[in-house]
């Protein structure tokens, strides 16, 4: 089966791709997973830098050094690799989600780093949105370095990319509704409706924003805490921004009035701030007002569809309202995949850019 389309692959990489038709020997493909692995570790962490990985092959084939991003402020993906692997590094590839950068910024360019390391030869996935003046290719390959670039679809990064090319966070709608379409019954009890194993997902996956938004009608509903969390149920030290949209007044007693959350009128007052901060990837929890404001908004990037074998027949609809008024001006999402979490299915959607 084609490297990337396998169990042990799957789900990196933004579309399915057959990386045989490339040449890569077993070693470099293993050494591209890694690279893959790393960025998606560093999600939620590097904002406004992208969530890059990098791995180090030997020219006798092991994977001696691996690296991601660190907080903004701290070393890229390709540095931290080549601090791991030492002086294995002279005569190696180093395989790295992002093209190489060339400027300077918080931290010296990557492209100097990787000479000086001894390097032989970078395989790299997509391009340095910032053109000439960023990318390393031509730089490296001047001094000698055989350059690969082989234009795959990570994951990790498209929520980075799609931010730069919009000027905007990406944005992630999210929904838990039974499987006809209600996120609560009609006496109002939504608590819950997915089981233990798709909420201790979802929280866990609140780690890989930069925000998590709500509405003020949620925060006063379900009195939501916004904190990620790993599979156990203890919270992170590293939290995302918590914020909340919306005119009405929460409670002294409510879990999202605190001085550390953000409070804004609207959605759009609440992004535009997010971008200044260096937020890059905001995740809208809802409510079902909040969700259908985005859409019609045209803000929504993602979605994150979690669906429970209940049915309930009425109650309160996942979107407040239309934002279609027939069915050839319906939102149409692409499917990117689908995973059964206990009975529960998350379905995540994409909006082709």
């Amino acid at each position: 089966m084609p490297f990337g389309l396998n169990s042990q692959g799957a789900g990196l990489f933004a579309e399915h791709r057959d990386l045989t038709t490339y040449e890569l020997s077993a070693s470099v493909m293993a050494g591209l997973y890694a690279a893959v692995e790393q960025g998606e570790k560093a999600q939620g962490s590097t904002s406004p830098n992208p969530p890059v990985g990098a791995a180090v092959v030997s020219s006798q084939g092991d994977i001696v050094g691996v690296g991601c991003t660190q907080p903004v402020g701290g070393p890229h993906a390709e540095v931290m690799a080549l601090q791991a692997a030492g002086t294995a590094a002279r005569g190696a590839t180093i395989m790295v989600t992002l093209e190489p950068c060339q400027h300077q910024g918080r931290t010296g360019p990557c492209t100097q780093a990787l000479l000086d390391s001894g390097i032989a030869e970078v395989i790299y996935c997509l391009k340095d949105p910032g053109g000439k003046e960023g990318g390393g290719h031509e730089f490296l390959q001047k001094n000698g370095v055989r350059v690969t670039f082989l234009d795959l679809p990570i994951r990790a990064l498209r929520p980075w990319l799609q931010a730069q090319h919009l000027q905007r966070p990406y944005v992630v709608g999210k929904s838990a509704h039974t499987i006809d379409g209600f996120i609560a019954a009609v006496d109002g009890t939504s608590q819950w409706i997915t089981g233990e194993a798709a909420r201790s997902y979802a929280t866990n996956q609140r780690k890989m924003f930069d925000a998590i938004v709500v509405g003020t009608g949620t925060a006063l509903a379900d009195n939501p805490r916004l904190t990620a969390r790993d599979p156990k149920g203890k919270e992170l030290l590293s939290q995302p921004l918590r914020v909340v949209v919306g005119s009405r007044t929460l409670p002294e007693s409510a879990h999202l009035n605190d001085p550390t959350v953000l409070k804004f009128l609207d959605l759009d007052e609440a992004l535009h701030n997010l971008w200044d901060r260096g937020c890059r990837y905001v995740l809208l929890e809802g409510g079902a007002g909040l969700i259908a404001s985005a859409f019609e908004s045209g803000v929504i990037d993602e979605f994150h569809d979690y669906s429970a074998p209940l049915f309930l027949g009425a109650g309160r609809n996942a979107l407040a309202r239309s934002i279609s008024p027939t069915l050839s001006d319906a939102t149409h999402m692409h499917t990117q995949r689908v995973e059964l979490l206990g009975e529960d299915v998350l379905r995540v959607l994409v909006r082709q850019q």
